[in-house]
């Protein structure tokens, strides 16, 4: 399953959390966590790695999150740090102005940790997962459009596109007219509904994963502009982080791996000028690659919790050089939700 943030049991302030990420211990070791550091934890979720983050210095957190329950249930974790730690509302995307409203100008490292987690999928009333009936929500904000009304509105092209570029599912086109046809007869409203009709069209065999999984994904990464929210997050980390800072990012599938890996690649020197113009000189490196290859869970880990199966990390340490406000990560060219909602 294509999805973060989820294995475990460990015990936190107001009592057990049912999950923490993925690979701590590497997140925590390429941090290199030092005292007096300030760090920011861009997916709070239930507070695994702001805890370990904490245990491993005398050290100060700034944690986000986009879900108000998870920032709701931070009230415990937060008192019992002490004024070490501090959570707020908000995206990552916006990680180095919700920075620079507590006063805080530089971090000497970033933590994400990208998709959906453990505990929104174990939430039926989310409408995240398709082994759980529930409405077919996916927003992991309290307000926006919800999936239903992107399978509502989208046309059968717009709904192929989304699933094909976001699922990487090579059915996208059947998946989409079934959408469509389905739609005709009954709006689409629950996500036991939406499996079942990607399922009709979509066939796996045995071991397989779930037949719905890449639809599900496409339009859950769509809902919650994912890719966007991780291209901007990207470049907020490069403006807040110190020389010498670290960046850490941790995906679950191959969009996010792909574009973590070309952003790092880029802004460490790797940036391809094109034959047919003259060669400018590149601008100064503003990362430094600590990862060549990317860090995944040992077999204890994956034994514990098959979901870290596709966890990959990558990490990379600021230098002194500025950040590139003019080279933006590119994205799949999908129309905006807005746009969805407004024509179809």
């Amino acid at each position: 399953m294509m999805t973060g943030r989820g294995i475990g049991t460990p015990e936190i302030a107001g009592g057990p959390a049912r999950h923490i990420p993925v690979l701590v211990r590497p997140v925590v070791e390429h941090l290199r966590i030092r005292d007096g550091g300030l760090y920011i934890d861009g997916t709070f979720g239930a507070g695994g790695y702001a805890r370990a983050i904490l245990a491993a210095a005398d050290c100060k957190v700034l944690a986000l999150d986009r879900d108000q329950s998870a920032v709701a249930q931070a009230a415990g974790l937060v008192e019992e740090m002490g004024g070490r730690l501090t959570v707020a509302e908000s995206r990552f995307s916006a990680l180095d102005e919700v920075a620079a409203g507590f006063g805080i100008t530089a971090a000497a490292g970033v933590v994400l940790d990208l998709g959906v987690s453990s505990m929104q999928l174990d939430q039926a009333e989310r409408g995240f997962s398709f082994r759980l009936d529930g409405p077919l929500d996916m927003r992991m904000e309290a307000h926006g459009p919800s999936a239903a009304e992107v399978v509502a509105a989208a046309s059968e092209r717009t709904l192929a596109d989304i699933i094909f570029l976001l699922g990487e599912e090579r059915h996208s086109r059947a998946v989409a007219r079934a959408i469509v046809k389905a739609r005709e007869a009954a709006a689409i409203r629950t996500t036991g509904q939406l499996a079942a009709i990607v399922s009709r069209v979509v066939r796996t065999r045995p071991g397989d994963i779930h037949p719905a999984t890449r639809s599900f994904q496409a339009l859950r990464l769509f809902v919650n502009d994912e890719l966007g929210e991780l291209a901007r997050g990207l470049m907020a980390a490069e403006r807040i982080l110190e020389p010498g800072g670290r960046l850490v990012v941790v995906s679950f599938h191959s969009l996010e791996d792909r574009m973590v890996k070309t952003f790092l690649a880029s802004r460490a020197g790797s940036r391809m000028g094109s034959r047919h113009l003259p060669q400018a000189a590149p601008p100064p490196a503003s990362f430094s690659i600590l990862t060549k290859r990317p860090v995944g869970a040992d077999a204890a880990e994956i034994a514990a919790n098959p979901r870290a199966r596709s966890a990959k990390l990558r990490a990379a340490e600021r230098t002194a050089a500025p950040a590139d406000a003019a080279d933006r990560p590119s994205l799949p060219r999908l129309p905006a939700l807005a746009d969805v909602l407004r024509r179809g």
